[in-house]
């Protein structure tokens, strides 16, 4: 049984949060969407890439699968910013590809991807960022987006296996801008699964979180992956 992320309609707060389980003997991808370049554009620019995701064939998986799609993905955004005479549209772009003995990973942005085991939490994503912070905000050298004229996009990809017990965590910086690594750690490791994702949410909130944040939270039980997906919309 596939799951998807449900995004709230314009005006409202919060998506319908989703948990269920899901079988490993087919290939499953997920991936969080930030877009940027204004509210409308932005938000265009992550539909685009979603769409694109989802209708991905996943068979014969491997890493080309995953820069095909953003090769794709980033033509897309470029045709449609220019069909609209859109100077700047983007996402970034966070997916992780489960299949039945690996994970595949791949990144673009400040999107990014956690693997938490064994009391012990890893950020297994690269964020693209400049060193100098532009009104307190690193702007990013890589998205969704970027015309080839301008530059070539190199996604950053990589590759591992999967235990059982591991949480991995996909989010957006509106999570990550408003609490720590060790307090997401820590939050992963002593609250009951099914909780975890509206908890760093709530944490995010608490500490003055306005920003979109979306999180993707998979455990690796036997047989079957637990997911929970949340959302929620800049608060004006």
């Amino acid at each position: 049984m596939n799951q998807y992320n449900k995004q709230g309609d314009k005006g409202q707060e919060f998506s319908e949060p989703i948990y269920g389980t899901i079988g490993v003997s087919q290939n499953r991808l997920f991936g969080v969407f930030d877009g940027m370049g204004g509210e409308e554009c932005g938000e265009m620019a992550a539909y685009i890439a979603a769409k694109a995701a989802s209708m991905k064939s996943l068979t014969g998986v491997s890493q080309s699968i995953l820069m095909d799609f953003c090769a794709n993905a980033n033509r897309e955004i470029c045709e449609y910013a220019k069909e609209n005479s859109i100077n700047t549209m983007g996402t970034t772009v966070a997916l992780l590809l489960f299949s039945k003995k690996r994970i595949f990973l791949c990144n673009l942005g400040d999107s990014k991807i956690f693997r938490y085991s064994q009391g012990s939490i890893v950020q297994i994503s690269q964020d693209h960022v400049y060193g100098l912070s532009v009104n307190g905000k690193p702007p990013l050298t890589q998205y969704l987006g970027i015309p080839p004229s301008e530059m070539e996009i190199h996604p950053y990809l990589s590759t591992g296996s999967y235990h059982e017990e591991d949480i991995y965590l996909i989010c957006s910086d509106g999570l990550t801008d408003m609490v720590s690594t060790e307090r997401i750690s820590n939050i992963l490791g002593s609250r009951p699964f099914p909780s975890v994702a509206q908890d760093l949410l709530e944490e995010a909130l608490a500490n003055g979180g306005k920003d979109n944040i979306t999180i993707i939270t998979c455990k690796i039980a036997r047989e079957h992956i637990k997911i929970k997906n949340l959302f929620i919309k800049e608060r004006k």
